[in-house]
């Protein structure tokens, strides 16, 4: 991956040029030391990656991020922990805070270094798309400051809540993640999932009973809304 460093402390930049010189996937490209002279070089150049600092003078990084046009990804490397949420909000890879030791830069790296592959992979239009025999039977999500996986089958239901969600568990847990409900029911209608509500999927096979315009599952009741009450009862043979 092509990477870039902005930051507007010298150590600093000196520290990830270290780290990056021991990663054999990391080709370093350029450093900044502060994000305004970095816009045009990242809106006309092929950048995989960029280290970027956060709190920097005039210009912080967030406000680097709403200007450029192209958007890599993004590893935040701060002092201050306090833009965690917001860093995340914006889509980026990992959250470091200084003094960052290599072992969680290597980590954040290497969870970049996936979500690349992943975005490089084309379909090859000669030759058949296969469809993998066994298709995942989990997910991971993105909650606070790891990814979390969550089988399928331990889901009871889903909560939507504005631009995250609540997932519940059958160990009476929840994991917060920042993603949205039409997501996962695209991701979760083929595997016994349903919409029953605007901010609900359920998970079928927990249903104990139907009663009027609620489910139970456990001991939980879940509305039932008119607007998505006939694709549920006809996917449910009612």
């Amino acid at each position: 991956m092509k990477c870039v460093i902005i930051d507007d402390e010298p150590l600093a930049v000196d520290l990830i040029k270290e780290f990056v010189s021991k990663v054999e996937s990391l080709e370093l490209i350029n450093t900044f030391n502060n994000a305004i002279d970095a816009i045009a070089m990242i809106n006309t150049s092929n950048v995989d990656l960029i280290f970027l600092d956060i709190e920097m003078p005039h210009f912080s990084g967030i406000d680097f991020l709403n200007a450029i046009d192209k958007k890599p990804l993004v590893i935040f490397t701060t002092a201050y922990s306090d833009y965690a949420v917001e860093g995340f909000n914006l889509g980026a890879v990992d959250y470091l805070v200084k003094p960052i030791p290599f072992n969680r830069f290597l980590k954040s790296v290497m969870r970049a270094q996936q979500l690349f592959l992943s975005n490089k992979i084309v379909p090859n239009t000669t030759t058949p798309t296969v469809i993998p025999e066994n298709e995942p039977d989990f997910m991971f999500v993105r909650s606070e400051y790891e990814n979390v996986k969550i089988n399928f089958s331990d889901i009871l239901f889903i909560e939507g809540l504005k631009d995250y969600v609540k997932i519940y568990t059958t160990d009476n847990k929840f994991t917060l993640t920042l993603t949205s409900l039409i997501k996962l029911e695209n991701m979760l209608s083929s595997k016994g999932f349903a919409r029953i509500h605007r901010s609900y999927i359920i998970n079928i096979k927990y249903v104990k009973s139907i009663q009027k315009n609620k489910v139970l599952l456990a001991d939980k009741r879940i509305p039932i809304s008119e607007s998505y009450k006939n694709a549920f009862f006809e996917k449910i043979n009612l």
